[in-house]
């Protein structure tokens, strides 16, 4: 769930007013400290806040920069409450759609390269998978200290070189008849650490680009785009796959992660916070765990997804397994089934805003429909196929809503000091779910059936609903 991949994070109800301009400026107020209580949520008064302008920069400190929400006026006839409005969420949004369509391509390709080119078992293909995630337990928790401290930009350009340069060193070595499994495996691994940095960055610049009462709105148009390039991308990399081969489609990978750096070079500096004392790592790595594992709320929020996505690494993980070895379908016939899934995805985001008007913040969290993934482990050839898949569709559309409401309601609980180790945590835990879910899949696959870890990973997805039930999310009215 990614995290795949990711990732990957996990992208709208009704919020604060969202059609206002920004209030003018008000007497700076007491900001808060990285040592808030778990819970405490940033008032309107905080300077850093996105609900108020930064402060202007200094020669000491320059946080603005062209392009950032404190300098850019609203383009004319636009809503000045909508993320569209700033110029500069156009661009992230611009990035983002570029390396989204990379993730999913990337998402196909390989392990169906691992099958066709070097004939990998099953506990193979999940030993790829979970390295592919395993880089956010290794160094998840400590790249959320490290992105509260570093430049934001030119983290998330430095990320998308990385990637770029391991997608494009696979097909050269496979053009020169040097591919090895290590070599994947490699990839793999490596890649998975640029995409932490990336994932954190850009989840950790949002709210300082967007002010807090669009962050809904903002959210579901990214969610909305992970829908549309799990469409696309996933049904094009199938389709690559099959039309010019597997080394091809990571090629297109590497070259749609370059574009999404010129993207980011556009962006311009952004709003940081204000500089936080130094402290140990280890502190700054506690005070993270602290806030989101002793916050009741956000507590329900990681447990729910880690289930959701333990359960959905087991199934996509053995997927290339099923339609291609076991069912003896198409590399195509497999980008079209996850295709099947973004839509799913594109319908939860276009639905989360106004379901939860309707009914509720809390009560359209928990409007599942994830026991529908115990239609999945029912796939065949012939009709079996589209049930399955509706069971998929189904059980995408509850992720897509909930990476909506989700996303921003952790977002609305933290200070902005806190951002990118509150998102690092929420990653360690659930792309590091998804390694454990991918690598656990693939042995329990190699020590008993397919089919029995299909169904063990559907009824992981199944319960994802419960932490949520028993928390105090379900009585939650609204997302601020």
């Amino acid at each position: 769930m990614t995290s795949p991949p990711p990732g990957h994070g996990r992208t709208p109800p009704p919020t604060a007013s969202t059609d206002t301009p920004p209030p003018p400026r008000r007497p700076e107020a007491k900001r808060l400290s990285p040592t808030t209580p778990p819970g405490a949520a940033p008032t309107a008064t905080t300077p850093h806040s996105p609900t108020a302008p930064p402060e202007p920069p200094t020669a000491a400190k320059s946080c603005v920069g062209p392009g950032s929400r404190a300098d850019s006026p609203p383009d004319p006839g636009t809503d000045p409450g909508s993320p569209w409005a700033n110029r500069s969420f156009r661009r992230l949004f611009g990035s983002a759609a570029l390396g989204q369509f990379a993730a999913n391509t990337h998402h196909v390709a390989l392990p169906l390269l691992a099958l066709a080119a070097l004939d990998a078992t099953p506990a193979q293909v999940g030993m790829l998978a979970a390295l592919s995630t395993a880089a956010f337990l290794l160094i998840g928790l400590p790249a959320g200290a490290w992105v509260d401290r570093l430049r934001t930009r030119r983290l998330l350009i430095a990320a998308d070189l990385t990637r770029a340069g391991l997608l494009a060193s696979l097909p050269v070595a496979w053009w020169l008849g040097a591919l090895t499994l290590t070599h994947l495996y490699a990839v793999s691994l490596a890649h998975g650490c640029a995409t932490v940095f990336a994932d954190v960055g850009s989840q950790s610049l949002l709210p300082r680009l967007i002010r807090r009462d669009g962050l809904v709105r903002a959210n579901a148009a990214l969610v909305t785009l992970m829908a549309v390039a799990n469409i696309a991308g996933r049904g094009a990399g199938g389709v690559l796959v099959a039309a010019l081969t597997a080394p091809v489609a990571l090629a297109c990978s590497a070259a749609a992660y370059l574009a999404s750096v010129f993207r980011l070079t556009r962006l311009g500096a952004v709003p940081s916070p204000a500089p936080a004392p130094r402290t140990p790592l280890p502190a700054q790595i506690r005070e993270g765990l602290g806030h989101v594992l002793g916050h009741p709320e956000l507590r329900a929020l990681v447990l729910s997804a880690t289930l959701s996505n333990l359960g959905g690494a087991a199934i996509n993980t053995m997927l290339p397994v099923l339609f291609v070895r076991e069912l003896g379908l198409s590399p195509t016939a497999l980008g079209l089934f996850w295709a099947t899934g973004g839509i799913g995805l594109l319908l939860g985001a276009r639905l989360a805003r106004p379901v939860a008007a309707r009914v509720g913040y809390g009560r359209a969290l928990l409007l599942s429909l994830t026991p529908a993934a115990l239609l999945v482990p029912l796939a065949d050839r012939g009709p079996w196929l589209g049930v399955a898949g509706a069971g998929w569709l189904l059980v995408m559309m509850t992720i897509g809503s909930n990476n909506v409401l989700a996303v921003s309601l952790r977002q609305q609980l933290t200070p902005d000091a806190l951002l990118g180790r509150m998102n690092a945590t929420f990653r360690f835990m659930l792309t590091g779910a998804l390694a454990l879910g991918s690598a656990a899949s693939g042995l329990l696959a190699e020590f008993t059936t397919l089919h029995t870890t299909l169904w063990t990973g559907a009824a992981l997805l199944a319960l994802a609903w419960l932490p949520l039930l028993l928390s105090p999310v379900r009585r939650r009215k609204e997302g601020t």
